[in-house]
């Protein structure tokens, strides 16, 4: 009897982290979609979780309290002009990256209005990572540039 006892807490333990483990790696996963991608899923997007983005559009970004409410926009050659509405509503702050312009991602769920609701929002503003003139580009090898040498 004591045996069984023991069995039956181990088989709850082990099955209650196997859920718990199964549950994480699900949450955790978010697909990327590029916003010409959403708006062809249309009503499939509804409640499923996934990443989108894009170029924020300009004068798109309004804040209404610890709401923050902008644009992205698709600027590829394929698929031009392509507009989605995202809701950003976690409780992190916005990245100091996060402006006009910038390249947005967002992580979060469509909704049946149009809108994106995100709880999280990276971005990265591209001239920022542009090497200035006379730098070394990002991605190449600073030992195959020459430099001055002095002896002493």
């Amino acid at each position: 009897m004591k045996n069984l006892k023991f069995g039956v807490i181990i088989a709850v333990v082990v099955a209650t982290i196997a859920w718990l483990a199964f549950d994480g790696a699900t949450a955790s996963t978010a697909y990327y979609k590029n916003v010409s991608e959403v708006n062809k899923m249309g009503d499939r997007a509804l409640g499923k979780r996934f990443k989108v983005g894009g170029d924020v559009v300009k004068g798109s970004i309004k804040r209404n309290g610890t709401e923050v409410s902008f644009q992205i926009v698709e600027l590829n050659n394929a698929n031009p002009g392509q507009v989605l509405k995202v809701t950003y509503t976690g409780n992190d702050p916005l990245p100091d990256t996060f402006r006009d312009g910038a390249q947005a991602l967002a992580d979060g769920r469509m909704n049946a209005d149009g809108t994106f609701t995100a709880n999280h929002v990276q971005a990265k503003c591209a001239s920022k990572y542009e090497a200035k003139p006379g730098q070394i580009k990002p991605g190449t090898d600073p030992s195959h540039t020459s430099k001055p040498t002095s002896r002493s």
